[in-house]
């Protein structure tokens, strides 16, 4: 058994505060911006930094639950997660996410295809996140007094911790979103990315909640899927290549910093533009899925 060199990765504790910031604004999985750090990233760093894409997967994963934990207690603390409208969402992306972190377990061999899989994604939610939904149909309904948003036929209310008041129709499952957060849960146990992409549009495009209780929801939403799905793909990863199959010289790093980071964003929430945030993670996608493609055709041998 090699021995582990545990300085040999310090540089991922500031790269990933600035991950789970992102994570915690957006609403997305911050394994979405970490698997592309370990897979094409750490290979131009030098063969010294070898991690398969299924230790990349568990790791980032196992990252993000600390993360969202973080996050998580930011946003109770704020007052803005709507609980009762979770529920739906977790009943169907729990059991999903966890046969999803089964069979990645079986196919932890096949790199090509899980490095094309995520490729694939990537490029498919750049389009996703990158449409626009128009100011109007997106408002934050704060301190009301009567006057705004008094026409509504409100079934939820979330007082914030600081006095503001936001009120919205209950949100809505329905057989597309039922389809959309199986799809994102299942991609989230297999891929670790999906969940997040496919319940903050829901919550806020769909269902127009305030972004501030969706983001807050939507975070509540992603760490109760991805710890399923978590302890279930380091467990299938220990349990067929022991212990050291998980880079813990790795994640001794990243999960300080993503509790770090998971306490920064919830207190930018709100300070910086949802709609600004909403292009840079779309481009951003965009950029990944080509660059993993390419990796993914030359290993191929296309050219």
């Amino acid at each position: 058994m090699a021995e582990l060199d545990w300085v040999q990765y310090w540089f991922m504790f500031p790269i990933s505060i600035c991950v789970a910031t992102t994570a915690m604004l957006s609403g997305i999985g911050g394994a979405a911006l970490f698997i592309p750090i370990f897979v094409i990233i750490f290979p131009i760093l030098g063969p010294e930094y070898p991690l398969t894409t299924a230790a990349a997967i568990g790791s980032a994963l196992l990252t993000e639950v600390f993360g969202f934990s973080s996050g998580f207690v930011g946003y109770y603390r704020k007052r803005l997660i709507d609980f009762g409208s979770a529920i739906p969402f977790l009943i169907v992306s729990v059991p999903i996410a966890i046969i999803g972190a089964i069979l990645l377990a079986t196919m932890k061999e096949q790199e090509v295809f899980l490095k094309g899989s995520y490729a694939l994604l990537m490029l498919l939610l750049c389009p996703i996140i990158l449409r626009h939904t128009p100011n109007d149909k997106i408002k934050d309904i704060k301190r009301l007094d009567g006057k705004k948003g008094s026409n509504l036929k409100t079934a939820r209310t979330i007082t914030a911790r600081d006095g503001n008041i936001y009120k919205y129709d209950k949100p809505k499952l329905g057989l597309l979103g039922v389809l959309s957060t199986g799809i994102g849960a299942f991609l989230t146990g297999l891929l670790s990315v999906g969940i997040g992409e496919v319940i903050m549009p829901q919550l806020v495009k769909r269902n127009r909640v305030p972004v501030a209780v969706a983001a807050a929801t939507s975070v509540f939403t992603v760490i109760i899927t991805i710890a399923s799905a978590s302890f279930t793909q380091v467990t299938a990863l220990i349990a067929a290549g022991g212990i050291n199959a998980i880079p813990w010289n790795l994640v001794v790093y990243t999960v300080p910093a993503v509790v770090i980071g998971g306490q920064i964003g919830p207190r930018l929430q709100g300070k910086i533009s949802q709609r600004a945030m909403e292009k840079i993670i779309a481009i951003l996608f965009g950029i990944i899925g080509v660059s993993m493609g390419f990796i993914v055709v030359r290993q191929l041998g296309v050219f």
